[in-house]
């Protein structure tokens, strides 16, 4: 709801190309824009890990080196985000304290910049924005989500008054995948029985007839069809004699991912 709008704040800020009416601040400043980052962000600057002290371009590119197969299991580890204390800049090659605009060239290291997160990117059309309540940057809009502090997460605001409450519900592994929700960059979908899962691995899930939760088996859509259709199977199937008007409790098929009561007639 991948699961990252900000209006003018001293944590989350866009570069102001106004405040000197001049092509030279302008261009200084948009310099090399869109031309530099990497698979998950562009951006004008790299980061120096404070665990590792590795430079690279994001926290992403870092935690999938650090974590791939070919690291030993007890050196793996993520990047404390909110602990980065040093940028290089993409242009100069200048490495400086966290902030928006190089000390040296002046470019402007990204159009979006949060301070709180240490973070940059020049693709400000996803309408990012920091959320006090989650603690970190997500984008989407400000004006479109909401945060919940008992799901401990922002969602859409067509959520507001209607989802069920799951007490951190993104604080977790994606059901299927395993990858870490609350973070992640994939678009999340929030269940009707309030789990969350991504988007992507929800549709994989119908692919292959799997329209139950992972984590308590309630359904995931709308099964009234479906359920319509096993009552008219069985007022089609002769009960025998013996087993009439007696009462018993069957457990649907996994994907059906509801108990289901029927009464013998």
């Amino acid at each position: 709801m991948e699961v990252e709008r900000c209006s003018p704040r001293p944590s989350a800020q866009r570069c102001e190309v106004d405040m000197k009416p001049t092509m030279v601040v302008e261009d200084t400043l948009n310099q090399g824009c869109m031309q530099y980052g990497c698979s998950h962000y562009r951006r004008r600057c790299q980061i120096r890990a404070p665990c590792c002290n590795e430079v690279f371009d994001c926290r992403h590119c870092h935690n999938e080196a650090k974590n791939s197969m070919d690291v030993d299991p007890l050196d793996r580890h993520d990047v404390p985000r909110h602990e980065v204390r040093k940028v290089i800049c993409s242009l100069c090659r200048t490495e400086q304290e966290v902030q928006q605009t190089c000390v040296t060239c002046g470019v402007c290291m990204g159009k979006y910049f949060c301070e709180k997160c240490n973070f940059f990117d020049d693709e400000d059309s996803k309408q990012q924005y920091h959320c006090d309540g989650c603690g970190i940057c997500r984008t989407g809009g400000q004006d479109n989500f909401f945060h919940c502090y008992k799901c401990g997460c922002c969602y859409s605001n067509l959520l507001k008054d209607c989802h069920p409450c799951v007490e951190k519900a993104m604080h977790h592994n994606c059901p299927v995948c395993f990858e870490y929700l609350f973070d992640s960059t994939k678009v999340i979908s929030v269940l009707p029985c309030g789990h969350t899962i991504h988007m992507h691995c929800l549709k994989e899930m119908h692919e292959h007839l799997r329209f139950a939760c992972p984590v308590c088996s309630k359904s995931v859509c709308d099964m009234s069809k479906v359920w319509e259709k096993l009552d008219r199977e069985v007022a089609l199937t002769p009960m025998p004699e013996a087993y009439q008007n007696k009462m018993v409790r069957c457990l649907m098929f996994m994907w059906y991912g509801l108990e289901a009561y029927f009464r013998a007639h």
